[in-house]
């Protein structure tokens, strides 16, 4: 009886584990430690750093970098509140996200610097995936712990995507994992997410994103209401102290599990990152002056060109450099917000865009820095130029009937002056085009002939200085007849706002990709116009452009993935749903001379996580 308990017992075990992983049984599947949207990973699985790096790099010193704005919660995933990694700034540092990933090289943590859409194990020790990508497993390495010492395991990676997709976090990730039909644990170190929809591979790359929390830590603490509570980490850095709306310091976790790990060679040098939070630029930049603040990123082109001739830079103690990249340029612009009838006809939104005179604003505001974006994708292969051809074309005719006219015979290119303050004809083909939309100037000021409504929005921004280039703009709208105002708001009620798209216009970048993806249904889909938080602040409801964006997530090459996104970005410019402003194809940056950094530069970011310091002043 004993040896047939046993046998019994084989049996059924063996049958439990062969229905748990009975796909693999069904087809071929591919298991690996790396996974690539479209090309080959460059680098073997795990088992070397990267080429930009120095693996010897020294670890040791503290940094103080500088933040903008304030924060009034830790937790970075929720709708509410600002989280320290999330203000303007961090990204370009490479401190935007604090929460180790099952993979990296996509996402916000340790970005590849040097290949597009490739993602390698971290949390994961490995990856399973079938032929048809019907689902992907993660097996979670046995050494990977949090920092109180507690295993990860794949119950907190099954709770941090069950948070993710709740209603208590932002409702961006909810779309993001929309295509997930359901998980399994398989056991304590293996977890199944099964997929469904177009590009399950580029779902795939999502999930590898996945931040794991500990489950343990937020059961303990409401997700939703954690501004005073350190989460829980498991990476380099562990939070050592901090006060809301002022600073937030990290430490080095001297055990951490992975320090060994190839991903984490040459990167995270400093023992201590301190970060103080500025309301005022100018502030900020006098705090980097008097050696406060090691490193300072600049985006004003006036301040580069005028505001770093100080003594210290003049003996050498401090370093200004503009350091060339092929980092594609985010989409920046001034936002027409269609939720308000003002701004639904495309004669309107067309005339607003003459009035902007960029020419003018780039040689007496900028100094002349600035190259203007004719396209939503600058300095990347996704620009639409010329005319539509090949593949591109085709993506269009399929909805020919519904795109403007010329956007098949024309290029596209927004009108340009001498600079010169002279926008005579910009004034003529405005008002030309205002008035076929029924707007009529009376006593200077355009009254709708049917409504009786005056032409008047409000530029909402939470920068002060950048009432310098649109207080310009406003006097040449005032020439047809159009009466503008600025508001500046805090960081906190610019968000609420942008949230709840409470605006007429506001100045806004969308971070773009080398291989654009889901990202663009956030920006441009008409499936966000109304979910509170949501990215499509132009409020784009748009047939056309919805089924194009579809042909992006649905790319399988990077040649179709090009012209599907080349053809998006045409139809987004001849409707002219925002006005685009400007990009540069170089980093600005300013610090102390006390860093050292790899010989070789990485194209796709700053690459400040592999520098270090060596006490050169």
């Amino acid at each position: 009886m004993h040896n047939s308990a046993r046998f019994i017992t084989f049996i059924l075990s063996l049958l439990i584990s062969q229905l748990l992983s009975a796909e693999s049984f069904d087809q071929n599947t591919t298991k690996a430690s790396s996974l690539s949207l479209f090309d080959s990973p460059s680098y073997p699985a795990t088992s070397t750093a990267k080429d930009y790096v120095n693996p010897n790099a020294p670890k040791k010193g503290k940094i103080t970098l500088p933040g903008f704005g304030s924060f009034d919660t830790l937790n970075p995933y929720l709708l509410k509140g600002i989280s320290p990694i999330n203000t303007p700034g961090m990204g370009m540092y490479g401190f935007s996200e604090a929460n180790e990933p099952l993979m990296a090289g996509t996402g916000d943590y340790l970005p590849s610097g040097d290949e597009a859409q490739t993602a390698y194990c971290l949390i994961c020790d490995t990856i399973e995936y079938p032929n048809d990508l019907s689902w992907i497993r993660f097996s979670i390495n046995h050494n990977a712990k949090f920092h109180d010492g507690t295993p990860i395991t794949a119950n907190d990676v099954e709770n941090s995507i069950r948070l993710l997709r709740s209603s208590l976090a932002h409702p961006r990730y909810l779309d993001i994992y929309r295509n997930i039909t359901s998980i399994k644990v398989l056991n304590s170190h293996s977890i199944q997410f099964n997929l469904e929809g177009p590009n399950r591979k580029s779902l795939m790359l999502r999930i590898g994103e996945l931040p794991v929390m500990s489950k343990a830590h937020w059961t303990k603490h409401a997700f939703n209401d954690a501004s005073t509570v350190a989460p829980l980490l498991s990476g380099p850095y562990r939070i050592n102290k901090f006060q809301l709306g002022s600073h937030i310091e990290f430490t080095r976790v001297d055990d951490h599990w992975a320090k060994n790990h190839p991903l984490y060679q040459g990167q995270f040098n400093f023992n201590s990152v301190r970060i103080d939070f500025f309301k005022d630029r100018t502030v900020a930049l006098e705090a980097f002056k008097a050696g406060n603040i090691d490193v300072f990123y600049e985006y004003i082109s006036k301040d580069w060109a005028t505001a770093y001739d100080f003594p210290a830079r003049k003996s050498g103690q401090v370093i200004t450099e503009e350091i060339k990249h092929k980092i594609p340029s985010g989409s920046q612009a001034f936002f027409l917000n269609q939720r308000r009838p003002l701004f639904k006809d495309i004669r309107v939104r067309k005339a607003l865009s003459l009035l902007f005179d960029f020419e003018w604003t780039n040689k007496t505001i900028f100094a002349g820095a600035y190259k203007r974006s004719n396209t939503y994708y600058p300095n990347s292969p996704f620009e639409a130029a010329g005319v539509p051809e090949g593949p591109e074309r085709e993506f269009l005719l399929a909805h020919q009937n519904a795109l403007p006219d010329n956007i098949f015979s024309t290029a596209f290119k927004l009108d340009t002056t001498k600079g010169n303050g002279n926008i005579r004809a910009q004034l003529r083909q405005a008002t030309a085009l205002l008035k076929q939309a029924g707007w009529v100037l009376t006593n200077n000021q355009l009254i709708h002939s049917k409504t009786g409504d005056k032409f008047e929005f409000e530029f909402l921004v939470n920068q002060p200085s950048f009432t310098r280039v649109i207080n310009p703009y406003i006097k040449n709208l005032s020439r047809v007849g159009i009466s503008a105002t600025v508001r500046v708001v805090d960081r906190g009620q610019y968000k609420v706002r942008l949230d709840e798209k409470d605006f007429d216009v506001i100045t806004f970048v969308y971070p773009q990709t080398l291989s654009p993806n889901h990202e663009q249904r956030l920006y441009f889909h008409s499936s966000q116009v109304d979910i509170s938080g949501s990215r499509n602040f132009a409020g784009i409801s748009n047939p056309v452009i919805d089924m194009l964006i579809d042909n992006i997530t649905s790319a399988t090459d990077r040649t179709s993935l090009t012209a599907a996104t080349k053809a998006l970005d045409r139809a987004l410019l001849w409707n002219f749903y925002t006005i685009p402003h400007w990009h540069l194809n170089y980093h600005r940056i300013a610090y102390w001379n006390q860093f050292a950094r790899p010989v070789v530069q990485p194209q796709y970011n700053l690459g400040f996580t592999s520098w270090w310091i060596e006490n050169k002043h």
